[in-house]
């Protein structure tokens, strides 16, 4: 029988060259609660493996039935997939196993005090917020879609942030005469809770923790890229701010 992580990499290499998955979707389907347990045994396995399983999932559902995008909270809430004979929602794959039983309904701030029995037994110990550029949800600024692997999973999460950084953003011109610095166009990604306005690249809880040594422009955010704020992904953009590229 092929490993959980060996399975969850193929199906999403399937989907993504539009080979037939049925296969692969029957033996993820079919695991064994403990097996999976036992090779998912340490945070860099949870994340690539259920990078891959989220991806391949809503990258599927996206071909099958492109008009249901256009609902986008029915489309992320429904069951998409079946992991060890359970129903995932790419909602409960994102925000309840990678991002550590976040209640959806509480901006990113609260945990889910209703998590089940199998997301509680699968979730990650710690969460990174460097999944937020490896996610591909299907919007035009997502990052690409990529099969991720437990080894060296630190590094390329890190080059996948970096990327992604450094080439969705875009520079306003200078005006004539000397003047502060154009603002940045960043993607709406990067925008927090319109009840909690703050820096992304200050997040106020971390802001007076460790300045970052690279020189930041005032941010201006592009509305044409889509609204998928929260804390989470203002802590990853704080992260890349203090390491430099």
């Amino acid at each position: 029988m092929a490993e959980p992580l060996d399975l969850a990499r193929c199906l999403l290499e399937d989907t993504r060259a539009g080979r037939p998955d049925i296969a692969t979707r029957a033996a993820l389907a079919g695991l064994d609660p403990d097996v999976l347990t036992a090779a998912l045994a340490d945070d860099a396995s949870r994340i690539a493996f259920w990078l891959n399983v989220y991806n391949a999932a809503v990258r599927a559902r996206l071909l099958a039935e492109p008009e249901a995008y256009g609902r986008r909270w029915r489309f992320f809430a429904a069951a998409a997939i079946t992991i060890a004979g359970r129903r995932l929602s790419p909602n409960t794959i994102e925000h309840g196993i990678l991002s550590r039983s976040v209640f959806l309904a509480g901006l990113g701030y609260l945990r889910n005090p209703f998590a089940s029995a199998f997301e509680r037994r699968m979730r990650v110990v710690r969460v990174d917020p460097r999944i937020h550029f490896a996610l591909n949800c299907g919007a035009r600024s997502c990052p690409p879609l990529a099969a991720w692997d437990p080894v060296a999973l630190d590094e390329r999460l890190e080059r996948a942030t970096g990327a992604y950084l450094a080439l969705d953003r875009a520079f306003g011109r200078r005006q004539r005469g000397a003047g502060p610095a154009p603002p940045a166009l960043v993607p709406r990604r990067f925008r927090g809770p319109r009840r909690h306005p703050a820096s992304p690249l200050a997040p106020r809880r971390r802001a007076g923790r460790r300045a970052s040594p690279h020189p930041v422009p005032p941010v201006r955010l592009d509305d044409r890229h889509r609204r998928a704020g929260g804390r989470r992904m203002r802590r990853a953009v704080a992260h890349r701010a203090r390491v430099g590229p």
